[in-house]
């Protein structure tokens, strides 16, 4: 089967095929094509970029902290509700220190139970991670989402969508499950896209357990977040991503050659190896 990123070349806007059918046919999820920058005000983006910024190199900056990073030393008169605004519901930012605020969730939505504790992980398709980042745009922005195999820090799938919505998140990883098999768990933080039944209902339905991470142990995603970094220093600041498609192919040139480049933390082996040659080890476990 070919990959998400080799069908999604297929899509032509041109087409007499709504993108629509074309997704279907295709078997892929519609949020990946999305053409359009998420718009705010000249004066929202550009605080959006500083924080972007600046929560890159102090992640543990909640919105109070960015609120005086940006009226005292940057000098911008505007107020702590806009700050806060831009930081929780428009970027989708948290700090990594424990802290009421450690996510944003919906009360009403259920929180499901942190499973992995003194987890040993020491298989691929044991646990998956998954996140979503921001992305600053010349004239506005987008979201990338991406699932990664905590085992092997093998990223499974991605997508660039311009809404932060729970189906869109659903779809990546029911993707990831369908090229990939099903893990025996999925680790999130309590945002009210994993939150909600969209993305529950898919991971449950699809036999994997759900694990969510709690107030206290915000550092529990530091490998997915270790990610976003790698992506936005090493790719994003140095590209002129001026539109979706733009970005959408530099990321899905970005992310094969992430999976095939040594980790020091994998003994400077690949992430592609360590999750294929892991899956041929339990194979052959269960065969002899």
């Amino acid at each position: 089967m070919r990959s998400v990123a080799e069908r999604r070349k297929f899509i032509d806007p041109k087409s007499e095929l709504s993108q629509r059918t074309q997704c279907r046919i295709l078997g892929i999820h519609r949020s990946g094509i999305y053409y359009e920058n998420r718009g705010e005000s000249e004066l929202n983006l550009e605080l959006m970029r500083l924080m972007d910024l600046r929560y890159n190199f102090h992640p543990y900056e909640g919105a109070w902290r960015m609120y005086d990073y940006l009226t005292l030393d940057e000098g911008y008169e505007v107020s702590f509700s806009r700050v806060a605004r831009l930081y929780y519901d428009v970027m989708g930012l948290r700090a990594i220190n424990p802290g009421p605020h450690i996510s944003k969730r919906n009360k009403e939505h259920k929180v499901y139970p942190y499973l992995l504790g003194r987890l040993e992980i020491n298989r691929p398709n044991q646990v998956w991670a998954t996140d979503i980042t921001y992305m600053p745009m010349p004239k506005g922005f987008m979201y990338l989402t991406a699932v990664i195999d905590l085992y092997s820090r093998f990223v499974l799938n991605w997508s660039v969508s311009n809404t932060m919505e729970a189906q869109w998140c659903a779809d990546m990883i029911s993707e990831a499950m369908t090229q990939y098999g099903v893990p025996e768990i999925v680790n999130t933080d309590q945002g009210v896209q994993y939150t909600s039944k969209a993305f529950s209902e898919t991971v449950i339905g699809s036999g994997s357990k759900l694990s969510m991470d709690g107030k206290g142990r915000a550092t529990d995603n530091a490998f997915i977040e270790r990610l976003w970094r790698r992506v936005k220093y090493e790719n994003v600041r140095f590209s002129e991503y001026t539109d979706a498609p733009k970005l959408i192919k530099g990321m899905d040139d970005y992310f094969p050659k992430y999976n095939k480049r040594r980790h020091s933390s994998l003994e400077k082996k690949l992430p592609f190896d360590v999750y294929h040659d892991g899956l041929i080890g339990i194979s052959n476990q269960s065969q002899s």
